[in-house]
């Protein structure tokens, strides 16, 4: 039990957090002379595959009809079969929905550990010592797993790409599993709703808005100036508990962590919980009407202003400058 694996979704494609996963496995096996295999779920993409290869040692495709669309016991299945034929040290996922779900049932059923938002990973003697946030981001605890396999999922876009090489390209090799059977719990009904072309988690401008806005109607108006300069829309969790935006838009500590080059918060408040989440943003420009709001003790350029006079002035400013 030495080698590493990352656990990779189909769908997801070769984004951000695909190469993150990657790029931390990589730098892991290299560090403990082992080798990092790579399992691809779900229908198979080709260009995805290649790329992988370009990395991973070994690279293993499941795509079956059983799971051709995510469903948690079939996937999980999957994932405890090939952990136990491979055995591995560390298990690598990213900090999407289905990662998170996954995660900690995977490492109960191998008998492991499990721990997630990890922003960095270091082998310690015979241990692996994690770092992730805490309260809030304001703390960091760095917690050291002992039993194997560790079951980590990681913080978006908080791990270096790795490099593709040229001169040894892994075999794609195929796996098959019986899941005809019954399982504990199954999918009755499906439910999609409409999402930008980029996830929130690798946008690179977020607009955000937050109570103050005091409706869903204002979100409108927001969505205008986050169209002029291309940037994808988020909000904070009060907004997604009232309903006036779908719950996939909320940033924070129990929502999205993002980590934006720009992170625009209007009539965000900023509570410690909203804050974890952009605590990885480069740039948060912030306004608000209380000029005592905790968010612009973490912005770089605030303003003290009601949002209804600022914001139809910068998308009238800022239009045309999307790329």
């Amino acid at each position: 039990m030495s080698d590493i694996l990352a656990i990779l979704f189909a769908s997801a494609g070769f984004d951000g957090a695909t190469q993150g996963i990657l790029g931390e496995g990589r730098r892991l096996a290299d560090t403990l002379s082992c080798k990092l295999h790579a399992l691809i779920i779900g229908p198979q993409n080709e260009p995805m595959n290649s790329s992988v290869a370009a990395i991973a040692d070994r690279v293993i495709a499941v795509d079956q009809s059983e799971i051709s669309e995510y469903d948690t016991e079939p996937y999980l299945c999957v994932l405890v079969a090939v952990c136990k034929q491979l055995s591995p040290r560390v298990a690598l996922l990213a900090n999407d929905t289905y990662s998170q779900e996954l995660a900690p049932r995977l490492a109960h059923r191998l008998g492991g550990s499990a721990v997630g938002d990890v922003t960095e990973l270091k082998s310690h003697l015979d241990a692996l010592r994690v770092t992730r946030s805490v309260y809030g981001g304001k703390a960091a605890a760095i917690i050291e797993l002992k039993r194997y396999p560790a079951v980590v999922w990681l913080r978006a876009r908080a791990f270096a790409p790795a490099e593709m090489r040229t001169e040894r390209v892994a075999q794609i090799e195929k796996f098959t599993l019986d899941l005809s059977g019954d399982f504990r719990a199954c999918i009755i009904e499906r439910k999609r709703e409409a999402s930008g072309a980029t996830r929130l988690e690798d946008a690179q401008v977020i607009v955000s808005g937050g109570r103050g806005l005091g409706g869903p109607e204002p979100f409108e108006e927001l969505r205008q100036l986050a169209d002029a300069i291309g940037a994808q829309m988020g909000a904070s969790r009060a907004a997604c508990d009232a309903g006036w935006v779908p719950p996939s838009w909320q940033v924070g500590q129990t929502g999205k962590k993002v980590a934006p080059g720009l992170y625009i918060a209007v009539a965000i408040s900023g509570a410690s919980q909203h804050l974890a989440g952009i605590s990885d943003a480069k740039v948060v420009a912030a306004i608000n009407i209380d000029p005592d709001a905790p968010i612009f003790k973490r912005c770089r350029f605030g303003i003290v202003e009601d949002y209804r006079k600022v914001v139809p002035l910068l998308r009238e400013t800022l239009s045309g400058t999307k790329k």
